[in-house]
């Protein structure tokens, strides 16, 4: 039998490792594509425009938080419940970040106690220290179409077992204006963050007491990706 002749040899080997090589190369770029998949933020939408008034009696608007990094929630002051909670993460995020191109927009669902008067005291009663969290109060029913546009949860304001319900969802809103969220573990955008508390690590059940927060934990690190 002939010896197959070198190149011939050759020839073969590389129409094996050919393929084998573009495979090894294919897995790789979908690797470092999900890689870098799960570390970028998503796009959810433009923020929708906003004109409130702040606890100092000045109008703010989306336009004047253009630069800016920041945080957007609904919220009264009288609240019981997960108003307090909101207000505390609110508080330890504001800690954390401590940079003057970060910003919180609290919105009133109760205008009509929540005066700029007394929205400044209660900012001044729960700590609050950056001049960029400004406490917004305005019309009930503007306020209803902002959170509809947010498409954040706020009750009816004519339904009056409702009109004060709100969710403790968080959006958060880059320097162009953009809300943006990271991916869950199945590759889908998580569009906003809790506020709350939870009674289990993975933020499964929610507890006013709960000793978890995890939302709070990843927003924490989405602000300072934005903020870079």
């Amino acid at each position: 039998m002939k010896n197959m002749p070198k190149n011939k040899k050759q020839s073969s080997k590389s129409k094996v490792i050919t393929p084998v090589v573009i495979i090894a190369l294919l897995f790789l770029s979908i690797g470092v594509g999900m890689a870098y998949f799960k570390k970028s933020l998503y796009t959810v939408m433009k923020v929708p425009n906003f004109e409130l008034t702040d606890q100092n009696n000045k109008k703010i608007t989306n336009k004047d938080m253009l630069g800016k990094v920041y945080l957007v929630e609904f919220f009264f002051s009288r609240c019981p419940t997960i108003c307090p909670v909101m207000n505390t993460n609110m508080r330890h995020i504001e800690d954390e970040i401590n940079n003057p191109d970060f910003g919180i927009i609290s919105i009133s669902i109760d205008p009509e106690n929540d005066t700029p008067e007394s929205l400044k005291e209660h900012a001044k009663r729960i700590g609050a220290k950056s001049p960029n969290w400004h406490f917004l109060t305005g019309d009930r029913g503007y306020v209803g179409e902002i959170a509809d546009q947010f498409d954040i949860y706020v009750g009816d304001k004519e339904d009056e077992g409702e009109s004060l319900n709100h969710s403790g969802m968080i959006a958060l809103v880059d320097k162009e204006g953009n809300i943006r969220c990271r991916y869950n573990k199945d590759n889908m955008p998580i569009l906003y963050y809790s506020g709350l508390n939870y009674e289990d690590p993975e933020g499964k059940t929610p507890k006013l007491t709960g000793k978890y927060h995890p939302d709070r934990e990843i927003l924490i690190e989405d602000i300072r990706k934005l903020l870079k």
